[in-house]
């Protein structure tokens, strides 16, 4: 598979600024976890808002070569959060 480029950085800002609507996922190629990660929100009444930002940590702390071969060598399977190993 080709790299994707996607970038650790706008998917650890998209993950703090916007990750309560599972933006983060969408852009890291996750559609179905992205509407996960905004359902869990929306019926935790906000509360699973803590989800997103765990996430925007570990990919702060993910090392580059970790990123490149999750998100940029491969596409993400059904639902796939961030602290999964894959």
């Amino acid at each position: 598979m080709a790299d994707t480029g996607k970038n650790k950085m706008v998917a650890a800002l998209l993950a703090f600024f916007l990750g309560v609507l599972g933006v983060h996922h969408f852009y890291l190629g996750s559609v179905t976890t992205g509407l996960v990660t905004l359902a869990i929100v929306i019926c935790t009444c906000g509360v699973g808002g803590i989800l997103p930002f765990v996430e925007f940590i570990l990919l702060l702390v993910m090392s580059d070569e970790d990123f490149d071969a999750k998100y940029n060598k491969r596409t993400p399977e059904g639902v796939e959060f961030v602290f999964m190993n894959k």
